[in-house]
């Protein structure tokens, strides 16, 4: 049977299962078992979850509660893990465009999409529409992330910011927006009329897919919402 290292320099990586491309990172195995499958518990370690997703979410801890995976083979686990998701995020920032939501959610998909809390992103925007800097203002539970505007448009004014676009994720994968994410957009809408900071869209991630509330029509509060 051809090892996985082998089968790599024979066909190339692209011919390699999940298991064998973790099984030549993690290299060796133990007495008992092989790196093989070391690399296949690695994947079924997280229930529930396709196998990547899994991984991609998965502790050092996690990693190192299975015997023969030691912190060395799980901070190189994590590392791989996160250099796929660099790559991706910087594959999709040549295609940005802040007219389009598409190519906003493909820049934060693999970001946003395995994370277990929801985080939210500010971009940004000069008065040409161009990225002039971008902060995670919060990170909330499982549920629904802590918003405080204060934060928000402190982070704007210190990039001197004219327009921003705020990026968040849901968990659970369903992007469809909370009567909370409605509530506080609008919320956020109004606020930065005050301050001369347009709000030009709010995009919700889920897995594989995403909402823009300015393309529902659900970015502009209606004449009885408030700022409270």
């Amino acid at each position: 049977m051809t090892r996985p290292y082998e089968k790599c320099l024979l066909y190339g990586a692209e011919a390699l299962t999940n298991a064998q491309l973790l099984a030549v990172i993690i290299r060796s195995g133990t007495r008992e078992e092989s790196c093989l499958d070391l690399a296949e518990k690695v994947l079924k370690l997280r229930s529930g979850k396709e196998e990547l997703l899994g991984l991609m979410s998965l502790t050092i801890p996690e990693l190192m509660t299975i015997p023969g995976i030691g912190q060395v083979k799980a901070i190189q686990l994590k590392c791989v893990g996160e250099l796929s998701k660099r790559i991706a995020t910087k594959r999709a920032e040549a295609g940005l465009s802040f007219s389009d939501p598409e190519t906003i959610a493909e820049y934060y998909m693999e970001r946003l999409r395995h994370e277990e809390k929801e985080s939210l992103f500010c971009m940004m925007l000069d008065t040409k529409c161009k990225l002039i800097g971008e902060e995670k203002v919060s990170t909330g539970t499982v549920n629904y992330a802590i918003i405080s505007l204060r934060e928000l448009f402190l982070a704007a004014m210190r990039h001197r910011a004219v327009h921003m676009i705020l990026v968040h994720n849901h968990p659970s994968g369903d992007p469809s927006p909370s009567g909370e994410d409605i509530s506080i957009t609008h919320k956020i809408c109004r606020a930065g009329e005050m301050m001369g900071i347009t709000l030009l869209d709010h995009i919700i991630i889920g897995d594989r897919c995403f909402v823009s509330l300015r393309e529902t029509g659900l970015l502009n509060p209606g004449e009885d919402d408030e700022v409270t």
